[in-house]
């Protein structure tokens, strides 16, 4: 599997062949270095670990910092990816020409919190009358049983916090990159804030 870390950078629209208008979300590939290699004869698996930015000095302890070789300084991110693709090595800089030859992605990354919110923004519920007399209007409704002692069922959709997870979404199409500011283009939206830190890896579901 190929992989990256990248940084979201925005969104914009481009003009395809067919002079069809398309949202593309921007992703810039800041360098990432090969900290170590698992073999299947030491480790039992075959891997490669990349991290990105750096960390500060004071910020890391002992047991982090012997993760990483002399010549690496300790990262903040750090990501196995097991059957890497391509032939590296320990302190290489891997950038955009990872991904040259793929054409859909999967970005995963952490969605943008919403804070503590009630059932009709979290859960799409349609609420009550808005009418006079109405007092039923953004309420979740019953959640228990009218027996006693009274009991809620788990799961219920309640109000609660909202976003600030892990997103995943699969089989986005390249649709540019330009190698030289180390830039891809992808139709779609993909999770996070803007300068976020997202996973682009090659799609599982679809072919290059």
């Amino acid at each position: 599997m190929l992989g990256l870390y990248a940084r979201k950078v925005g969104m914009t629209q481009v003009f395809d062949e067919a002079g069809n208008l398309m949202p593309v979300s921007v992703l810039r590939i800041d360098p990432n270095v090969v900290i170590s290699k698992k073999t299947k004869e030491a480790d039992g698996y075959a891997a490669v670990v990349v991290g990105i930015d750096e960390a500060k000095k004071n910020r890391v302890t002992k047991a982090r910092a012997g993760q990483f070789p002399e010549a690496v300084t300790p990262k903040k991110k750090i990501c196995e990816l097991r059957d890497f693709e391509k032939e590296v090595a320990v302190g290489d800089s891997l950038g955009i020409e990872v991904l040259k030859d793929v054409r859909y992605v999967d970005v995963c990354g952490v969605s943008k919190g919403k804070g503590f919110q009630g059932v009709v923004k979290r859960y799409k519920f349609g609420g009550g009358r808005r009418t006079h007399g109405s007092k039923f209007h953004r309420e979740p409704g019953s959640t228990g049983q009218s027996t006693y002692p009274a009991k809620t069922f788990k799961n219920v959709k309640l109000p609660g916090r909202m976003g600030r997870e892990k997103v995943t979404v699969l089989s986005l199409r390249v649709i540019k990159t330009d190698p030289d500011k180390q830039l891809i283009l992808v139709r779609g939206a993909v999770p996070g804030i803007n300068k976020g830190l997202v996973f682009v890896r090659s799609a599982v579901k679809k072919g290059r």
